[in-house]
């Protein structure tokens, strides 16, 4: 299902996030496809996997591909990813995770440190991504 207002489309398609939230999958501005942030919930819930940060990594890449594939994309298709950690000491261990979903030529990447994400996630993560 999708909305759509001007140049802009508003992406929904309850692939992962159960519809009852308030906000899109994501939107599509011309060629470009900006996803809400996912963390690792199990898809259709809100609740998170349990086993630490590189669970919930993996979940939440996973997530990010079903939306994605929902919307007529794929991972190969990010160009940027914004990742947010609750703790910065977990940077390496979620860089190995990254690597299992992601590979040259690398997506443009921003991470930074966040105190506190929704439902006491250990990351979220914001995905653009733009049909190859």
């Amino acid at each position: 299902m999708t909305g759509k207002r001007d140049d802009v489309e508003f992406l929904k398609s309850n692939a992962v996030l159960p519809p009852e939230l308030p906000f899109s999958d994501g939107v599509r501005v011309g060629g470009l496809v900006i996803l809400s942030g996912q963390i690792g919930v199990v898809p259709g819930s809100l609740k998170l996997v349990e086993g630490g940060i590189v669970t919930e990594a993996r979940q939440t890449f996973e997530n990010i591909r079903l939306t994605l594939e929902a919307h007529g994309l794929s991972l190969r298709d990010v160009v940027r990813v914004q990742i947010m950690l609750a703790d910065m000491a977990d940077w390496p261990r979620f860089n190995e995770v990254y690597r299992e979903f992601f590979a040259e030529p690398w997506p443009a990447r921003s991470a930074f440190g966040a105190n506190g994400l929704a439902l006491g996630a250990q990351v979220e993560v914001e995905a653009f991504a733009a049909k190859r």
